[in-house]
């Protein structure tokens, strides 16, 4: 199983990154090896949001689909994201996020495996990189949008 959390502190709006990470049909502008994204249920709440996606991910011709189950808590600023379904076995990903100042704290953390043992060995052994270059993607976007 692959796992990782982190902290960053972004000098981007809360609200501005809650709604980058919930914006997900747009994640195939800034996300490598996102290659198209859609949104196929939407419930909001006074409380909660509550969305199912599908993510089609990969690069060349090796390239999978996978849905999620997506929960935001508006009074925790929290987003849960768990697997519905596709190739991965098992997915918890959290998003939790701070206002400091005029900046916010985001502490991110991911586990997760999947079906296919071989690709799951692949993926273990470049998951930090892979992450690194998301990561760096997603904080690359909230720059931008903290400036419009």
């Amino acid at each position: 199983m692959s796992k990782t959390s982190f902290k960053k502190i972004i000098h981007c709006e809360k609200e501005k990154l809650i709604n980058m990470v919930l914006d997900i049909e747009r994640y195939p502008e800034f996300v490598p090896w996102c290659l198209s994204a859609k949104i196929h249920k939407k419930n909001e709440s006074n409380d909660l949001i509550e969305l199912e996606a599908e993510l089609k991910v990969g690069k060349n011709f090796l390239n999978e689909n996978y849905v999620s189950h997506v929960l935001f808590d508006k009074q925790k600023n929290i987003i849960l994201v768990n697997n519905l379904d596709g190739p991965l076995k098992y997915l918890k990903n959290e998003w939790k996020f701070k206002t400091l100042n005029t900046a916010t704290e985001v502490d991110f953390f991911i586990e997760f495996k999947l079906k296919n043992p071989i690709f799951n060995m692949i993926v273990n052994r470049s998951f930090q990189l892979g992450l690194k270059k998301i990561t760096d993607a997603f904080v690359e976007r909230a720059l931008h949008l903290s400036k419009t």
